[in-house]
């Protein structure tokens, strides 16, 4: 292998695992409140008949668990809201608490 190779081949490995710990800190973007607005379209709520009662951040995807009002329960997917995606998103994924999610679009990193 040439030392040029070399060197293309050990940036490009750098740029991934930058990727992963960028993607990683979505938290600092991807607010509470900026979940519940943007779930709240999807689910056909306003945002503030939703709670939102947890979340975990994996990659590039942040899943959250809300309760609406009315007591029904949801699960959703937002792809990206985090410094690689430069805070964009895609549109929420989201489904019944318990059903699979369905549709899913993510960034390709």
């Amino acid at each position: 292998m040439s030392l040029s190779k070399f060197v293309l081949l050990g940036a490009v490995s750098l740029l991934f695992s930058g990727c992963a710990s960028i993607a990683g800190s979505s938290k600092t973007i991807l607010t509470d409140d900026r979940i519940k607005s943007e779930t709240s379209a999807a689910l056909g709520y306003a945002a503030e008949d939703l709670t939102l009662v947890s979340r975990r951040t994996e990659g590039l995807n942040t899943y959250a668990s809300l309760k609406a009002k009315d007591g029904k329960e949801f699960t959703c997917m937002i792809n990206g809201g985090n410094w690689l995606s430069m805070g964009l998103t895609n549109p929420p994924v989201c489904s019944r608490k318990g059903e699979p999610l369905k549709n899913a679009a993510p960034f390709q990193g």
